[in-house]
């Protein structure tokens, strides 16, 4: 596991400077519009810009040098942050700039993610694709801790001008990591097939859905994703506008998130994850529920810190679980496009739910909750009636719908079904 350990190495430290650029500028934000809608935009353009960029980054992604188009995903992403810097030092910076930046990042980072994502299983060996997905999810979990902290720290030192200076730099530093590795190609098939563009497109589509145990597994990690982006949309605006607009309260909850996913990351690679790993997958899901309601029925950092801790302790668990599921069905050679047929259904639902989730909150829920209304007068004791009451009922929803998921799995024969072998021979189509 080296060279999977040095990139990985190289993304932390990326990440890590990514998370910090993007403390500060949702606090900017905050700022200056105080709505949920226009953080909850940010998301949406996101994965707007990811969808049609996935329809064939599946099958860039096969064709293509893995490594080469996991720098081209990290130089994107350095040049959008430069720009960003230097709108902020001609006082130019608005906030569709933000959303421009977003699209642009989310292009391309959705190639260079599933490039890194699908050399994977090319890098390490099966009985250690857990273990490498857990340590992935160190990477989120990990810059989750420090971003935030480091930011928050350096920003009255340095301001937004010094952060970015620091995300370039380790943008740079990511790149390095790669230059001098080799990332092994996936054998390229032994007939050649003539194909249509389109039956290259819906490749991955069709892998899935004619198989009902993987059909099974894309609905349900459909549905848990959906109720979690919606909840999601609205958690940091929620934060800010429960605590004042406190950044050290954003930044502690920020910082418990990472120490749980850490945490749940470092059990996984001692323990190598469950036998069962659908079992592994449902109980992430259930415990991620529970633990959010808590989150969203709390107005303190007192009840908000440990259980985003107790949050983000099953998302390695669920994460891993389910990615070394499709890795084990899923022919490497094929990876490429079924995952990316995979990720174009969770973004065209992450990116309705964030659509959805401001105008809910700002229009409707966040009003009502204010007022003399049945739904106050129903869950005011509960959640409270002040800023930020609407979006905390709209994230309990949320959360309880993930625990419902995640039992509902149990019932599901199909799915139940999936054992870790391969629903196919590796190399057949």
């Amino acid at each position: 596991m080296r060279t999977f350990t040095i990139i990985w190495l190289g993304q932390l430290v990326s990440t890590i400077g990514s998370y910090m650029t993007e403390f500060a500028l949702t606090l900017w934000a905050w700022e200056m519009t105080k709505s949920a809608t226009a953080l909850a935009l940010v998301g949406f353009f996101s994965q707007l810009s990811r969808i049609p960029i996935t329809l064939v980054a599946g099958l860039v992604v096969d064709r293509f040098n893995r490594k080469h188009l996991m720098i081209l995903g990290d130089a994107v992403a350095a040049l959008s942050t430069v720009g960003i810097g230097l709108l902020y030092l001609t006082s130019h910076l608005q906030i569709w700039h933000l959303y421009l930046a977003t699209m642009l990042n989310g292009s391309f980072g959705q190639i260079q993610s599933l490039a890194y994502q699908t050399s994977i299983s090319s890098l390490v060996p099966t009985s250690q694709l857990t273990r490498a997905n857990s340590m992935n999810s160190a990477v989120h979990y990990g810059a989750t801790i420090f971003g935030p902290a480091l930011a928050g720290v350096l920003y009255p030192l340095v301001g937004l001008l010094g952060i970015v200076g620091i995300d370039t730099v380790s943008f740079g530093v990511a790149i390095a990591t790669l230059l001098f590795l080799q990332i092994p190609q996936p054998a390229p098939p032994a007939t050649v097939e003539i194909e249509t563009l389109l039956t290259k497109l819906t490749f991955g589509f069709r892998e899935v859905w004619q198989l009902p145990r993987l059909r099974a597994l894309l609905l349900i990690s459909t549905l848990f994703w959906f109720f979690h982006d919606l909840g999601g949309a609205i958690y940091e605006p929620m934060i800010l506008a429960r605590s004042n607009g406190s950044a050290q309260v954003l930044a502690s909850t920020a910082t418990a998130a990472g120490i749980g996913g850490v945490a749940g990351a470092i059990i996984l690679s001692v323990w190598g994850g469950p036998k069962q790993r659908v079992g592994g997958m449902l109980a992430g899901f259930i415990g991620a529920g529970l633990s959010k309601t808590v989150f969203g029925l709390g107005r303190s950092p007192q009840v908000w810190v440990p259980a985003q801790f107790c949050s983000s302790l099953n998302f390695p668990l669920l994460g891993s679980s389910e990615t070394a599921i499709w890795m084990t069905q899923i022919a490497p050679a094929q990876q490429g496009r079924v995952f990316a047929a995979n990720a174009l259904v969770l973004q065209v639902v992450s990116a309705g739910a964030a659509l959805m989730a401001g105008p809910l909150a700002d229009r409707i829920l966040e009003p009502a909750m204010a007022s003399k209304t049945s739904l106050a007068r129903t869950f005011g004791d509960l959640m409270g009636t002040g800023p930020g009451s609407g979006m905390a009922f709209l994230y309990v929803v949320c959360a309880l719908a993930m625990v419902g998921v995640g039992l509902g799995g149990y019932w599901m024969p199909n799915l139940s079904k999936l054992g870790d072998r391969p629903s196919r021979p590796h190399g057949s189509t």
